[in-house]
């Protein structure tokens, strides 16, 4: 299987997906589900590949799926010039127990 479908439609999964990487990166970590964390650590490793290169086009592509201008600024400007030296692995997810409400597996996502 190649992604995580996490009971949604495409539409849904995407949005999602989005909303959770464009927090992701305004605040360097997020608590999630296991599923969602390790969806979104593939997603951000892309994305901070992108950043590493640098340029106008890698800028847009990132911008087209996060949802804050502010935040690819710090993708760009902040976050991608510390995994210069990095060949990938940029996050981290460290799993916590289960949920309260539903028993859920539960995540910490994180840069490394």
């Amino acid at each position: 299987m190649a992604y995580r479908k996490l009971g949604r439609d495409s539409s849904a999964r995407k949005a999602l997906l989005r909303s959770i990487l464009t927090s992701f990166f305004a605040h360097g970590r997020i608590e999630t589900t296991e599923a969602k964390a390790k969806e979104t650590a593939s997603l951000a490793d892309q994305m901070i590949t992108l950043a590493k290169r640098g340029d106008l086009h890698a800028r847009r592509q990132v911008l087209s799926f996060l949802m804050d201008e502010e935040v690819t600024k710090k993708l760009f400007d902040i976050i991608a010039p510390k995994y210069q030296e990095r060949q990938g692995g940029y996050t981290r997810v460290l799993k916590l127990g289960p949920r309260r409400g539903d028993a859920a597996p539960m995540a910490i996502l994180e840069l490394v």
